[in-house]
């Protein structure tokens, strides 16, 4: 996983987005993350810098200064509501998806559009600070990103 500048994020390299909104994850994501298929994750609107979105494991949000979202939201934390549907907190949206088969997720296009992100876009994986993988569409890592070739592309 390469460092794109020193003292910069990691990054996994890029996933472009389906006509149906499938994003495909890639094994060293899966792996450093420990994510398995079937796993219910949520889904955080990323910085107003970087947009997208954070991947973050059940045990992790519960455990993390958010955690209150699942407290006061009783339908996300035991995933009652339908994969993809927002939940606004703090300013910040909030959903859950399963991992499907093949290391992929999968949102409602307009989910991902809230997210600021559109089928046949490329997200850009990056070891995230916290909490989860981010998955992230535009800013400074975005821009140096493009400036390197050799990143994977995972589709």
């Amino acid at each position: 996983m390469p460092q794109l500048v020193k003292g910069g994020k990691h990054v996994f390299g890029w996933s472009k987005v389906s006509d149906t909104g499938e994003i495909k994850i890639s094994k060293e994501v899966m792996e450093e993350y420990n994510l398995q298929s079937s796993n219910k994750v949520y889904i955080i609107r990323g910085s107003k810098t970087s947009g997208g979105f954070s991947i973050v494991k059940n045990e992790i949000l519960k455990n993390s200064k958010i955690s209150l979202v699942v407290k006061e939201h009783p339908s996300l934390a035991d995933f009652s509501i339908k994969p993809g549907e927002l939940i606004k907190f703090n300013n910040r949206f909030i959903c859950w998806t399963e991992i499907l088969e093949k290391e992929k997720i999968q949102l409602p296009i307009e989910t991902l559009q809230v997210y600021g992100i559109k089928p046949k876009d490329s997200v850009l994986s990056v070891r995230g600070s916290g909490l989860g993988v981010g998955f992230i569409v535009r800013g400074p890592i975005i821009q140096e990103a493009k400036k390197h070739p050799e990143l994977k592309v995972n589709e």
